[in-house]
């Protein structure tokens, strides 16, 4: 059995070296905490009896925290029959059971983000799930690592949005293709790709209007840019991320099915999960639509857009 709840001191030495990013996921997963783990706590305390009852009740507290139904369904029944299995008769021995599903699920078919250069990411969602914020804090990312990035500007609708990405191309320090507002974004892509091959880019974050993931007009525009992405680069380097609001709960997990069904939607990058008591979301989508969740906003701060990490992300939202 994985046991997260127990400090491994070589692990601890190794966050210290990484400026305490583990310490912003606990702190941004503090709301969370609060609503999950702190009432599965209340639930399974010492001496409770494992029935009917005790499950009924660790259900409602999952789908309270949107892991889903269906997600939770299966958590609980496994747990069920692992708890038969293993003959535990202590409800606190249940919560070692809860975080080793959750983290089973997570870690399903997980791959490291590794991306090889020159690679093109798209970043797709809906308005106001902060897709641009999100492309400067990749920027900065990447260029920490050494590598050369270039943004393209494809959300042409909003003047602001293309204004935006060049602020974030100056504080970066890196190069930018943009046409003026208006202009075909498919367009703007095609330029971009052609620029990143010439200047020799590793990195190109390519960003695209918000679209509301029921209107069929925007989603065919999409799938053009996608098209042209595929045609003028390597189809294998192109990452399709979807940018999701984690407040936005369910609704995100039909947001992702409907993205998914457009594009090839290749990992969901999960924004504002501080601001929500509903961490639960990160769970529904990976069981549900089977898509990796690539990174997760922690805080508002350029350094605060963690790659995911299953286990690290357990052991913050249980310890």
């Amino acid at each position: 059995m994985l046991n997260f709840f127990k400090k491994n001191k070589k692990e601890d030495a190794n966050e210290k070296d990484k400026k305490g990013l583990y310490q912003k996921l606990k702190d941004g997963l503090t709301r969370t905490r609060s609503n999950f783990t702190a009432k599965i706590d209340g639930i399974l305390s010492l001496g409770r009896k494992i029935d009917d009852e005790l499950f009924e009740e660790l259900e409602e507290i999952l789908i309270l925290a949107d892991v889903g139904v269906i997600t939770t369904e299966k958590i609980i029944d496994n747990i069920k029959i692992k708890a038969k299995e293993q003959k535990i008769k202590e409800a606190d021995k249940i919560k070692d059971l809860l975080a080793e599903e959750i983290y089973n699920i997570m870690e399903a078919n997980e791959k490291p983000f590794n991306i090889t250069s020159p690679a093109m990411i798209l970043i797709v969602g809906v308005n106001g799930v902060g897709k641009t914020t999100t492309i400067g804090k990749l920027a900065n990312k990447y260029k920490n690592e050494g590598k050369k990035v270039l943004l393209v500007a494809a959300d042409t609708f909003r003047a602001a949005a293309i204004d935006q990405l060049e602020v974030w191309a100056s504080r970066n320090n890196c190069e930018i293709i943009r046409h003026e507002e208006g202009s075909d974004p498919a367009s703007v892509v095609f330029d971009g790709i052609k620029a990143a091959k010439a200047r020799g880019a590793d990195i190109i974050l390519c960003d695209t209007a918000g679209r509301l993931h029921n209107k069929k007009n925007l989603m065919e525009e999409l799938k053009k840019i996608y098209r042209v992405a595929q045609r003028e680069f390597d189809n294998s380097n192109i990452e399709t991320l979807l940018v999701l609001d984690a407040t936005t709960g369910q609704n995100a997990v039909q947001q992702a099915k409907i993205f998914k069904e457009a594009v090839n939607v290749t990992g969901i990058i999960l924004t504002k999960l501080d601001g929500t008591a509903k961490g639960g979301i990160v769970i529904s989508i990976k069981s549900e639509l089977d898509i990796p969740v690539r990174f997760i906003g922690v805080g508002e701060g350029i350094d605060d857009l963690q790659e995911f990490d299953s286990e690290k992300f357990v052991r913050a939202l249980f310890e």
